[in-house]
């Protein structure tokens, strides 16, 4: 059972929580961010404050240089220069400004990006699989590159806005607090509704954000599915949907800009009104001798640089809300605790090493069940498996035998009993106790799809142990005897897998991935069977590899070939969660019993014979 796509991360009061307490909680997170802003908010005031000096200069030379019918030039020159330094410094400071905000903003949000892209890695493998893939890259991509567009754009807008409104409003009360006050009257209104067309775009950029993941979900899964769909003929159900998503985000976006087209229109409305009321009330001050001609015209310059942040405001706060959504889903993945905690973050004071020498696997009690209220996976299992031992886990799909492999590894963490690594001899230490540093470096999975990244085969075996040569790689695809194999590739080590490893087969990316774990060096070995799907002559180089890979080590086998358990030291037989026999291939094959039963079933699907009914 998995979660729908996209689902909500947080408990529902934080999912209504407002913008500012989503930015609170993000700028928490974003020291840079915090540390470089009143220096940019000075830079802003700096800014601004050269805006309002021209309307200051109308006003002197309308008043003293124009007065009288006598020109005064000495006063309307020096008036001119003084403009003409300001609006110098002016321009200095807006470029500081925007130059300080750009470093910060990309520094900041460089952070977040890097913390959620991690925390994503650290959430357990049942909630990625509750994701779908593409909505969790979006909040890593799309979502912070919509924050960094609003606080590069929207944040120099606002700042600017912001300031510009300050010195504005200052001065306006200097020159006539009457129509400062009638001026303030007009926008009240607004500044009510702005609250009620706030939640409304929160509302509809959440779902902008959404809808943007759904794409992303739809076109990557189609393009990793690639050959599926060509081979059934799909092409035309996959548009379908792609298409569908595409439309159902074009439709979020409409319904989001009808809302801003409101709070545009709105804001010109009262814009509108506030220049006439201005031009009224100010020609009867002017006539009643309360206030000169130049400062009418000034104030109508002021009112004017009042006016356009307010006119702006639609912009900003659409991208405000747009931002902020996709803000929201960023925090969402960050708060989200990890289900498997590395105890070195989570509770150092409890951490514990692995014993030295080989490790044995003990389960004491463990059950587990993938989702709250599923039947349970693995129901009170109870087992010792000493050191050194090879051990084949088989059943039918569906009885829990992989859930064996995702336990030991610890991708996953039991919801009753424990499990413990290490030996009698050494002792045991509970899995949830070990770091996960000291538990990755001595135990190492090789999952069935022998996962490569688009790099060379040399770098993905580096994974297994970083610093090696290409020539130490060589030598380890040697020690395998695969060295003919991977002499035989175009360029040797050095050739390129592809995406996916896609340029090399599904066995050839097993060599891959089983020379990435020899040089590893495991004291403990997990592996879903590695020759499950691979043609006869790659399934004999894998069975030699593997062979010189489990030598010595305590190894875990999820069996789906009858030749890997029988050449295992013991077989684990599980059921419906629950092990149901335990013995050598020998002891079992001849017992009655589920085994027996599989064993005769596997013979006769390699002879050809068909299976019996029943």
């Amino acid at each position: 059972m998995t979660a729908p796509a996209d689902a909500p991360l947080l408990p529902a009061d934080q999912r209504r929580e407002g913008a500012l307490a989503t930015l609170r909680r993000g700028l928490r997170m974003m020291p840079e961010f915090r540390r470089g802003l009143p220096v940019t908010f000075a830079l802003a005031l700096l800014a601004t404050a050269g805006r309002v000096v021209v309307p200051i200069a109308v006003q002197q030379v309308i008043d003293r240089g124009l007065a009288g019918g006598d020109p005064d030039l000495d006063v309307v020159t020096r008036l001119v220069l003084l403009c003409a330094v300001v609006v110098l410094i002016t321009a200095v400071a807006v470029y500081r400004m925007n130059v300080r905000l750009f470093r910060t903003t990309e520094t900041a949000l460089a952070g977040l990006r890097v913390r959620a892209f991690r925390h994503v890695h650290d959430l357990s493998v049942l909630h990625q699989q509750g994701e779908r893939r593409g909505s969790l890259v979006s909040r890593v991509t799309s979502d912070v590159d919509q924050l960094s567009t609003f606080m590069q754009w929207g944040g120099v807008l606002g700042l600017i806005s912001v300031g510009q409104l300050v010195v504005a409003t200052v001065v306006m009360f200097v020159y006539s607090w009457q129509l400062t006050l009638l001026v303030l009257v007009c926008f009240i209104p607004l500044a009510i509704a702005v609250r009620w067309f706030a939640q409304r775009l929160a509302t509809a950029y959440g779902v902008v954000r959404e809808r943007v993941g759904d794409v992303l979900g739809a076109v990557a899964e189609s393009v990793v599915g690639a050959p599926t769909v060509r081979a059934y003929g799909v092409g035309g159900r996959t548009a379908a949907r792609i298409d569908a998503a595409i439309d159902r985000q074009y439709r979020a976006q409409v319904d989001a800009q009808k809302v801003t087209a409101a709070v545009f229109v709105s804001g010109e409305f009262v814009a509108a009104l506030a220049n006439a009321a201005v031009v009224v009330v100010g020609v009867l001050l002017g006539l009643a001798g309360d206030i000169t001609a130049g400062t009418l015209v000034a104030f109508l310059f002021l009112v004017t640089l009042f006016v356009a942040p307010v006119q702006t405001a639609s912009e900003v706060l659409n991208e405000a809300q747009n931002a902020v959504a996709g803000f929201r889903r960023v925090l969402d993945v960050i708060d989200t605790a990890p289900d498997v905690r590395d105890p070195a973050i989570a509770a150092p004071a409890t951490v514990r090493e692995l014993p030295p020498g080989p490790l044995g696997v003990r389960f004491d009690r463990v059950a587990f069940r993938y989702a709250p209220g599923a039947p349970l996976a693995l129901d009170g299992v109870e087992l010792t498996i000493e050191p050194r031992q090879r051990v084949a886990i088989v059943g039918e799909t569906g009885s829990g035998k992989t859930t064996f492999a995702k336990l030991v590894t610890r991708l996953m963490d039991p919801v009753d009993g424990r499990v413990l690594l290490g030996s009698d001899a050494e002792g045991w230490v509970p899995l949830d106790e070990v770091a996960f540093s000291s538990l990755r470096a001595r135990v190492v999975m090789v999952p069935q799809d022998g996962f490569l990244f688009d790099a060379t085969v040399a770098d993905n075996v580096r994974y297994g142990r970083p610093g090696m040569t290409d020539d130490d790689v060589a030598t380890a695809f040697e020690e395998l005897e695969l060295g003919a194999w991977v002499a035989g590739l175009e360029d040797g080590v050095r050739t390129p897998v592809g995406q996916r490893g896609e340029s090399l087969s599904s066995g050839e990316r097993q060599l891959v991935a089983v020379a990435r774990a020899y040089v590893a060096d495991p004291d403990l070995l997990v592996l879903d069977e590695a020759t499950s799907a691979v043609d006869p002559a790659t399934e004999q180089r894998l069975t030699r590899a593997l062979d010189r890979l489990t030598d010595g080590r305590t190894t875990l086998t999820i069996a789906h070939r009858l030749s890997t358990a029988e050449r295992a030291d013991e077989v684990l037989v599980v059921d419906a969660g629950h092990v149901v026999q335990r013995g050598t291939h020998a002891e079992l094959v001849d017992a009655d019993g589920p085994y027996a039963r599989l064993h005769s079933s596997w013979r006769r699907s390699s002879t050809g014979a068909p299976a019996a009914t029943g």
